[in-house]
């Protein structure tokens, strides 16, 4: 899916598109057994030194959902969450569950997942070397990104509209303008809280550099969150973003998404020059 989330202002290498047929030992919804004690050690090791590491910058950074929502997370076993006892605590507070995939999974899987309210996530984990730079998202990024805002209603919620709106776009023939939403928000979003910014894209929730550079650098634009702007804004993946967008609330952001036209925005947006993310 949309990628990637990366510590480097260098440009990554080409994102490589999923395969288009689940590979061996996947079901048909590309999902795979977690197999939790397949993880070694050391892999347990990265996730904690990434888990603390994070948790601790995200202090007073990100938006106060997440930190209470991290408590989703604080399982019994030691490392990478083991998925059967964190989608019981998920799945009580809003239905949602976390599903292991392979890796990268085709648009329309994805969306899929989504809009069942699944959440899919790699089943692998960087390497010790890879703290900073990872090119595709792995355990680490989707769930401690992803995973503690879906206890909350209106994400959750959110979530599950923009799976059910990325199938519309894929008929439409306009996923191009739904990816840029989702970048925009569910990666890259910032969110005005007691005057002031914090973040909640999960992109940057599990970015060590773009953890500051997102509230801090005087470099990026950051705008006030509009839905047909956001259509027109192209984005890098290969560094750290240009330009943010600032929602007000969660709940804001679902009624704005919700009582929007989207395949006439889709046209409209497509119709008129794009926006660079870092135009002054």
């Amino acid at each position: 899916m949309f990628k990637d989330f990366t510590d480097e202002k260098e440009a990554a290498p080409a994102p490589v598109p999923a395969p288009s047929a689940p590979p061996a030992g996947a079901a048909a919804d590309w999902t795979v057994p977690q197999n939790w004690p397949h993880f070694t050690g050391e892999e347990h090791d990265v996730w904690d030194t990434l888990f603390a590491r994070q948790q601790e910058m995200l202090h007073g950074r990100a938006v106060r959902a997440f930190e209470e929502s991290l408590g989703v997370l604080k399982l019994s076993r030691p490392g990478i969450p083991e998925l059967g006892e964190l989608n019981e605590r998920l799945g009580r507070q809003t239905g949602w569950t976390v599903v292991s995939v392979p890796g990268l999974v085709p648009d329309d899987v994805f969306f899929e997942h989504l809009a069942a309210r699944r959440f899919p996530a790699g089943n692998f984990i960087r390497k010790r070397a890879q703290l900073d730079y990872l090119e595709e998202p792995d355990v680490f990024h989707d769930v401690f990104g992803h995973v503690p805002l879906l206890a909350q209603p209106a994400v959750a919620d959110f979530m599950q509209a923009l799976g059910e709106m990325g199938l519309e776009a894929l008929r439409l023939g306009r996923l191009d303008r739904l990816a840029r939403l989702y970048w925009y928000t569910v990666e890259f979003g910032l969110a005005r809280q007691e005057g002031d910014l914090r973040i909640y894209g999960a992109g940057i929730l599990s970015s060590f550099g773009e953890s500051r550079f997102s509230l801090e650098s005087t470099a990026p634009k950051r705008r006030e969150f509009d839905l047909l702007e956001v259509l027109r804004t192209s984005y890098v993946s290969s560094e750290f973003q240009r330009g943010y967008f600032v929602i007000d609330s969660f709940e804001g952001l679902l009624e704005q998404v919700a009582r929007a036209d989207l395949p006439a925005l889709f046209e409209e947006a497509a119709a008129l020059e794009d926006l660079d993310p870092g135009r002054a």
